[in-house]
């Protein structure tokens, strides 16, 4: 298939800000590689986590860190993002995440987890459920998931419990009905904002691995792109991948600070 005139124009060889990275080629600052080494050191320890940050600071990108960090041999993460469930249908979707098969009752699926972890256990695997977007988990579920946590007279570690979601879901935890699951998770961990040459190396690694030989973007470019987005991955791929093509139809060799206000002012803007 012919690649795009845009890629063409900047001599790369495939779009640089898509999400199809492997594990290993992931990028991460310095300040989240440290928050990578808190996790995967929580999770060797057996313990429950809590990972909260703003939207597009990079926290799936630290939890593949994570992935690719952990040997498969010891640990068996499963990966659950519909946090809209009910109790029942919650263990269900773990029932099928874990490859169970479901129950009709909620008592019965919750089963089914449990025991499951406990055989993982006598086979000497950890297993950890990494629950994503955790800020939008039912009441009914945040208070159960103690007890999910709950082995053998609460004197085993058998599960690792990995929280992720938006600021408020800390403040959720702290509630005093949550108290039970919060006095559990002994590794509570946020990410911040990126600082500006966070922005500056993720553009050049990206670029780079995309096939380029020369910056694409100005330094100015960069500097407002990290404005522009305050650092945040999902922002920063959108605006630099409309900043290119742009720039391609322009004919300009390399983005500059004002094509980046033009883009980032017709994202913003609403569509006619």
């Amino acid at each position: 298939m012919t690649a795009p005139r845009w890629l063409k124009h900047f001599g790369l060889e495939r779009p640089p800000f898509t999400k199809e990275v492997e594990d290993g080629e992931l990028w991460l600052p310095s300040s989240r590689k440290a928050v990578v080494d808190d996790l995967v050191e929580a999770t060797r320890d057996h313990q429950h986590v809590l990972l909260t940050g703003e939207p597009g600071v990079g926290k799936t990108c630290v939890l593949r860190a994570v992935r690719h960090r952990l040997p498969q041999a010891g640990f068996r993460l499963t990966y659950c993002h519909n946090a809209t469930l009910g109790r029942r249908d919650f263990y269900r979707q773990l029932c099928v995440a874990l490859g169970l098969s479901t129950k009709a009752t909620a008592a019965a699926v919750f089963y089914a987890v449990s025991t499951h972890v406990e055989e993982l256990g006598r086979d000497r695997v950890h297993p950890c459920f990494l629950l994503d977007e955790a800020h939008l988990l039912r009441q009914d579920v945040l208070e159960h998931l103690h007890v999910l946590a709950n082995y053998e007279w609460d004197s085993k570690p058998l599960l690792s419990l990995v929280l992720v979601g938006l600021p408020e879901l800390w403040g959720r935890l702290t509630l005093a009905k949550n108290r039970s699951l919060w006095s559990r998770v002994h590794c509570r961990l946020s990410l911040g904002e990126a600082e500006p040459e966070d922005t500056v190396e993720y553009v050049e690694h990206r670029t780079k691995r995309a096939g380029a030989k020369r910056p694409p973007f100005l330094a100015d470019a960069l500097t407002m792109l990290h404005e522009t987005t305050s650092g945040r991955l999902r922002d920063i791929d959108r605006v630099a991948t409309a900043a290119l093509k742009s720039a391609a139809r322009r004919k300009m060799t390399q983005v500059d600070r004002d094509l980046i206000v033009e883009v980032t002012k017709a994202d913003q803007a609403p569509q006619p």
